[in-house]
């Protein structure tokens, strides 16, 4: 038997958001059509970026203040000034551009489930988005390689 690839198991409607979408409609999205997260496309349907539940959930997390230490006058920050800028920024994130994930790691649709499942297992990942021709095609979750490969065994 052959093995499945992406494209046999990713759903092929695929719910996205544009950039300017505003936090809230993505809160209520992610609750009225049950998902986890949706890729974020732009005008011409490119793909821009991910944003998922645990984008929101981290917005609402508390400021962590950079430990700084003071050597005669000279105050060093013990973390990059970019990692505190992004936390201000997603604190006061008002649209899903503002939150989301641009470095996004894709799929193509003759990837193999070994593959899938080895990507999301090492990245932490729990979306994949399937692209062909550079274009979003599809989606597989967790839940789609799961039923993937208990049909399989």
């Amino acid at each position: 038997m052959k093995e499945k690839v992406a494209r046999d198991i990713m759903k092929t409607s695929v719910i996205t958001v544009k950039p300017e979408t505003s936090i809230e409609e993505l809160g209520r999205l992610f609750i009225e059509k049950d998902i986890s997260g949706a890729p974020v496309v732009d005008s011409e349907g490119n793909l821009v970026g991910i944003v998922t539940e645990n984008d929101l959930i981290s917005k609402e997390k508390p400021f962590h203040i950079p430990t700084i230490i003071r050597i005669f006058d000279a105050i060093i920050p013990l973390e990059s000034d970019s990692k505190v800028e992004r936390e201000i920024r997603k604190m006061a994130a008002t649209t899903v551009e503002d939150i989301c994930t641009t470095d996004v790691v894709t799929i193509e649709e003759d990837t193999p489930l070994t593959e899938i499942a080895s990507i999301m297992t090492e990245r932490k990942i729990h979306l994949l988005p399937v692209l062909k021709d550079g274009k979003l095609a599809g989606i597989v979750g967790k839940k789609e390689l799961i039923k993937a490969i208990a049909e399989q065994g």
